[in-house]
């Protein structure tokens, strides 16, 4: 009789990631975010001043930049800097490239 497996633990297999110890922090900031832009969205239903809903947009703007540079933060001293020798010009690249995405958006 062949003995039945348990199927694995997909937590198990889940990498941790950089921004894991303030995973509640980065939640609450995007939710943060999130509660902006439905507050554009009315604000557009309502017909306010478009420099107010362009003020609105740029403190958005300013919000997702400051989580970015959080990520990139963690990214840099958990993933690159604690990548394997051979992994770790690659994980820079990869880096890199994201900051140059970030730089060009607008």
């Amino acid at each position: 009789m062949p003995s039945e497996k348990s199927p694995p633990d997909r937590r198990a297999e889940t990498p941790t990631r950089g921004y894991s110890a303030t995973k509640d922090q980065l939640a609450t900031r995007l939710a943060r975010i999130e509660g902006q832009v439905r507050g554009v969205n009315r604000m557009v239903g309502e017909d306010r001043y478009c420099i107010d809903i362009l003020t609105q947009i740029s403190a958005i703007q300013a919000a997702l930049d400051k989580v970015s540079l959080g990520l990139l933060d963690d990214h840099a001293h958990s993933c690159v800097v604690g990548a394997a020798d051979a992994d770790r010009a690659g994980k820079t690249e990869e880096m890199m490239a994201a900051v140059g995405r970030l730089m060009r958006r607008g």
